[in-house]
């Protein structure tokens, strides 16, 4: 028998439609219930690909005894952090300040008022190494709200108290000039050479997690510093994630996270976000370098994205799981008998050789992970191929993971950025338009026009706007790949909706006035229970850059194409934040500090004039979309389209056509070179890479 959750569009949610929990979704009506009965929440917080969300809710949520105790004492309600994320980031800095730690699935008791007062993550069935079972968690909070209700209330003010005094690291009033900015970046990147592992590559010890935002910025700061040291780091790492387990061998794509130190073993899900980050990086190394390498994986990595992830209304969905048969990674993994099953005994020794199949195995069971730390001699390139996709039909064959289909703004903004880009740097155009539609599937479901602004739903699924209201990444973030789609297309409607994106963050998601204060919702629409507790607001990155560095990159850009004080003055308010924390923590400020890079080279300012059908025009667009130069924004116009095309851009005003030839303007920091006709000149003034 289903429960309330068979109405909600998460797929999370849907996935616990079955449990005999009466859970609830996050609402007024939860809270409501809770204020009737006189009894605490039990607020559960986790997404579709989480592997431990799965296991607690095999063994505690899926159990009728359990199921029976949950429902006599609390009003459960159920989360999904990806379509809610306002609610997960209180309470996971809730659950931080009461154990020091955080996860999922997160386990919250709050009082009828939503205040929690306790916290904590994953409780198993029973009692393992001094940790309570759940069920004797649950009764000793029935136990206490029963006997000790007034010192429970206590701790929940207190901890509320903490939350809403806790400090967001604030940044000098004036954004640092020149020299200083220098000294900053080069202060951060210090500190993050400090952190580089220099056995396996990457930042830290395991976990080891995909580091796009940082390897962003290395590749910024070597293409506006020329330190080879910065390059070595991102090329190192690069390599490092595509040639283990993190990538997948066979379909191509990145696993959320290693757990070991050397890139064997990964968590097993797949995330939009993570694909889109590092398909943009790969891209861009590959764009710096030519590295075949990075060719092959920007190739693998979207053909997986269009593949796997792609929706029939346009979108990309969220994620692929972790699990399948009710086990992580089966999907995925293989022993030397199966792929001798497949290929036969000759060419599965070879392929066991070629990807690192040991008959001990480097994952459970025996069975291993497939790597590729050493490409295949040139000789067999054709073996290799045939061998690789023979496989990847036989695995079609196993149970597959499941996917959630829901589509997030934040997600395929990042997304809508990366396609475009690769597709316009490797002469791809079919993935250019699977950017747009993705961008058309935005526009469709997820924004609304609201004055100078737009209004936003996070997320939708099968085509139906789901009810969350949009958080500052995905503002930030779909206006960033839209400003991206339109360097991209030339099509200039994709510049007009970012600034009406980028017009809603300025009015709705600021702070004070004059400071680079900037919050995760919008003023209008934080959730009430939230905001007696904390309006969200985290300026550090995650998985995915912080809404607060998406939002001054966007923004930047913006005024770059616009020559808009309003908007550089508000990036560089938020970037003098954030750099608080880069320069100390660089590996949780990545995007800040490749924006940065961005604001120290000006950015580069390019606006190319000339008609579309014209192979000159195409040569100098590509020659721009091929710079290395950090944050370099481009514009492009069509003299001969009917009425006046440059209006939109005001980058692209009043820029004559040299000798009546296709030309294009290179500025930066109030300063002009002069047009040039040449694709060649062009690109040596924006340090694009020679090719053959």
């Amino acid at each position: 028998m289903a429960n309330r959750l068979a109405a909600s569009t998460s797929p999370y949610l849907l996935q616990h439609a079955h449990n005999p929990v009466d859970w609830r979704e996050w609402g007024p009506a939860a809270f409501a219930e809770a204020r009737r009965r006189d009894v605490p929440l039990l607020i559960s917080v986790g997404y579709a690909a989480c592997h431990w969300c799965h296991v607690m809710a095999h063994e505690s949520f899926e159990d009728e005894a359990t199921a029976s105790a949950m429902n006599a004492q609390f009003v459960c309600v159920k989360v999904d952090r990806e379509e809610r994320p306002d609610v997960d980031a209180v309470y996971l800095a809730a659950t931080q300040e009461m154990t020091g730690s955080g996860g999922w699935p997160m386990t919250v008791f709050a009082t009828p008022a939503g205040e929690p007062f306790y916290c904590g993550t994953y409780f198993p069935p029973r009692p393992v190494g001094g940790q309570p079972s759940f069920g004797q968690l649950l009764a000793a909070i029935t136990a206490a709200w029963r006997d000790q209700r007034g010192a429970l209330e206590q701790d929940a003010g207190r901890l509320r108290r903490a939350l809403a005094d806790r400090p967001v690291p604030a940044g000098p009033d004036e954004f640092p000039a020149p020299a200083e900015l220098d000294d900053l970046l080069a202060g951060a990147f210090g500190v993050l050479a400090g952190q580089f592992d220099p056995a396996n590559a990457g930042f830290g010890p395991a976990p080891k997690f995909p580091p796009s935002m940082a390897l962003e910025w290395l590749l910024r700061r070597h293409a506006r510093t020329g330190d080879p040291a910065a390059l070595a780091l991102a090329e190192r790492t690069l390599e490092a994630m595509a040639r283990g387990g993190l990538y997948d061998q066979l379909g191509g794509g990145f696993a959320r996270y290693s757990v070991d130190a050397g890139w064997v073993v990964p968590h097993f899900e797949k995330m939009l976000y993570d694909n889109a980050l590092l398909l943009r990086v790969y891209a861009h190394w590959w764009r710096a370098t030519g590295s075949p390498l990075a060719e092959r994986v920007v190739t693998g990595t979207v053909q997986w994205l269009l593949r796997e992830l792609r929706t029939p209304e346009g979108g990309l969905a969220s994620s692929l799981d972790a699990d399948s048969d009710s086990h992580e990674g089966t999907f995925y993994v293989w022993t030397p008998a199966e792929l001798a099953e497949v290929l036969g005994a000759d060419d599965g020794a070879w392929a066991a050789q070629v990807w690192s199949v040991t008959a001990a195995g480097t994952f459970e069971r025996g069975s291993s992970v497939l790597q590729l730390r050493a490409d295949p001699d040139p000789a067999d390139a054709g073996r290799h191929e045939s061998v690789r996709a023979r496989l990847e039909a036989a695995r079609a064959a196993r149970t597959r993971p499941a996917r959630d289909d829901k589509v997030v703004a934040a997600w395929n903004g990042l997304a809508i950025a990366a396609l475009a880009e690769a597709g316009a740097l490797l002469g791809r155009p079919d993935w250019v338009d699977a950017a747009v539609a993705a961008a058309e599937l935005t526009q469709r479901l997820h924004v609304r026009a609201d004055g100078a602004g737009a209004r936003l739903r996070r997320t939708s699924r099968a085509g139906v706007a789901g009810a969350s209201p949009g958080t500052l990444e995905d503002y930030a973030d779909l206006a960033e790949g839209l400003l991206a789609l339109a360097a991209v297309t030339a099509d200039h409607r994709w510049f007009t909706q970012a600034g009406a994106l980028l017009e809603t963050v300025l009015t709705h998601f600021a702070g004070e006035p004059g400071t680079g204060a900037v919050y995760d919702t919008a003023d209008d629409e934080t959730d009430p229970v939230l905001a007696r507790i904390r309006r969200p607001q985290d300026p550090a990155d995650g998985p995915t850059p912080s809404g607060a560095a998406a939002a001054a990159g966007a923004l930047l850009t913006y005024a770059a194409l616009t020559g808009s004080t309003r908007h550089r003055a508000a990036a560089e308010r938020i970037l003098s934040d954030l750099l608080a924390i880069g320069t100390r923590y660089p590996r949780a400020a990545g995007w800040a500090l490749a924006v940065a890079e961005a604001v120290a080279d000006g950015p580069r300012e390019i606006a190319v004039l000339g008609p579309a059908s014209d192979a000159r025009t195409r040569a100098l667009v590509e020659a721009a979309l091929r710079a290395t130069a950090p944050g370099a924004v481009l514009a492009v116009g069509d003299p001969n389209r009917t009425g006046d095309p440059a209006s939109a851009v005001p980058l692209l005003r009043d820029r004559p056509l040299l000798g009546g030839l296709p030309t294009a303007y290179v500025c930066r920091g109030f300063v002009c070179d002069l047009p040039t006709t040449s694709p060649a000149d062009l690109a040596t003034t924006l340090g694009t890479r020679a090719t053959s």
